[in-house]
């Protein structure tokens, strides 16, 4: 293990990631809310400590290893959690606990867009700006930033790059050189949250509203300066805006770049993955459109339809968004709702959850057994848009499901032993594992009320989710730290 290397790298991390403590204080300067102190004490702290990390070891050169990089990875956002949380401890308003602190950044980095925050009308706006910024830097990854800004880390880069970006495959680059691959990718990111900002605006939000919802949408992540969410502009226009670059923001980003570079709008048809949660979600908006209108929950198809719509859009990207309480639906609906968290959106996108490919792999997988049983004798491989799926990635894709129902259960016992009731603990850990926000039972708005017991396991549960289950489970193995 290369410790020297992952601590010079760590310490140049919190370095850089101290420099997203600046904006913050224009904000507060430019609305006047006095609220800039916060954030400087808090640049001046993480800046002192990634400097502390950094100058023993600065002399260190070596190329990391993927061990490294997934150490490297796991480390970082679990010390992202702690960073991010020092301006919220420091203001006084909100009053929060260490515990809030940490689990209110911690929902922010991961896209999770679970708060324990109400009263957000009232909070200075500096501190809104903050909430929907460290959504937007945890939505392509701070580590994927880092490999793009940070050519220092030459070889190494890779190793971070794999253990960050989510998806069973992780070998595909769209570019010869791993650092042009993270700004292709970050350069998009940017391009389409303007573009979602901009559109924003031109349908009646704010200009902070603008770009504090365009930071939460395109990194589905769910945070709103407003406690009623989405419900709060009641806009049909601006909720169509969300819908189309939730959904985008559902899609991988490698085949936004790919669609961009081949200047072929198609590209996205011909992607089997991508299909497949188009009619996803188109099938199930339809069918729950339908369900509503036919149980009067509202008086038309045409208001059916559009809640429905953005609804299940929120869930199935795992951004969390709300316009009505869907919680309170009639018959199964929000349980089924809960159940898309598990599936959520593409690989290499800014979803959480367990992501379509794996769901669709796995489906196919299922349908290979079954001919199998008719024909024990053939050979009958898993296809996927027409090429082989490796056995390597198969066995991958199992081990992940195995490990990832592992893990739901044992949190879930978790937040019952913790006093949550079974809806509420079952919910918690499905929105927090997959990154998603909103529950059913007692956290359908808010954690404010949990137990701090269950936030901190909630916590584990979005950091787990976030870095895809077997980053930070591969650190309690032995076999990962002997040489």
């Amino acid at each position: 293990m290369n410790l020297p290397m992952v601590q010079r790298i760590l310490g140049l991390m919190l370095l850089m990631f101290s420099v997203t403590m600046l904006p913050p204080i224009g904000v507060a300067l430019a609305f006047g809310d006095g609220h800039w102190q916060p954030f400087l004490d808090s640049f001046l702290i993480v800046a002192a400590i990634g400097l502390l990390l950094w100058l023993p070891v600065r002399k260190v050169r070596r190329d990391l290893r993927l061990r490294d990089g997934f150490l490297v990875v796991a480390v970082f956002w679990i010390c992202l959690g702690l960073a991010g949380a020092t301006p919220l401890l420091i203001t006084d308003v909100p009053a929060l606990s260490f515990t809030d602190a940490v689990f209110e950044a911690v929902s922010g980095f991961t896209t999770t867009g679970a708060t324990v925050i109400v009263g957000l009308d009232e909070l200075p706006k500096s501190i809104l700006y903050y909430r929907q910024q460290i959504q937007w830097l945890g939505g392509m990854g701070i580590i994927v930033l880092a490999v793009a800004l940070l050519p220092v880390l030459g070889i190494g880069g890779m190793s971070l790059y794999k253990a960050e970006t989510p998806g069973p495959m992780k070998d595909q680059k769209l570019t010869p050189r791993i650092t042009q691959t993270a700004k292709a990718l970050w350069t998009i990111y940017a391009l389409m949250t303007a573009s979602c900002a901009l559109g924003y605006y031109v349908a009646g939000m704010s200009g902070f509203d603008a770009v504090g919802h365009a930071f939460s949408t395109m990194s589905t992540g769910g945070f709103s300066t407003h406690d009623a969410s989405f419900a709060y502009f009641d806009s049909p226009a601006i909720e169509v805006i969300a819908t189309v670059f939730m959904f985008l923001g559902g899609a991988s980003f490698a085949l936004h770049f790919l669609a961009i570079r081949q200047r072929d709008p198609y590209t996205y048809w011909r992607d089997t993955e991508f299909r497949a949660y188009f009619w996803l979600v188109a099938v199930v908006i339809t069918g729950a459109a339908v369900y509503l209108w036919l149980q009067g929950e509202f008086a038309t198809f045409g208001s059916a339809l559009r809640h429905a719509s953005f609804q299940i859009v929120s869930i199935q990207t795992s951004t969390g968004y709300l316009t009505t309480g869907f919680a309170h639906w009639p018959g199964a609906l929000p349980a089924f709702m809960m159940l898309l968290t598990l599936v959520c959106g593409c690989a290499g996108s800014t979803a959480g959850g367990m992501k379509v490919i794996r769901w669709l792999i796995v489906f196919r997988q299922g349908v290979v057994e079954l001919k199998r049983l008719v024909h024990p004798s053939a050979e009958i491989p898993v296809k996927l848009a027409g090429r082989v799926v490796p056995q390597r990635v198969i066995s991958g894709i199992a081990g992940f499901f195995a490990m990832y129902f592992v893990v739901f259960a044992v949190l879930m016992f978790l937040l019952m032993m913790f006093g949550l009731d079974q809806v509420t603990a079952w919910s918690a850990i499905a929105t927090s594992l997959n990154n998603v926000g909103p529950g059913l039972g007692d956290v359908i708005i808010t954690f404010r009320d949990v137990p701090d017991s269950a936030k901190w396991v909630c916590a584990v549960a979005m950091l787990v989710g976030r870095l895809e289950i077997f980053t930070l489970v591969l650190l309690l193995t032995p076999a990962f730290w002997q040489r």
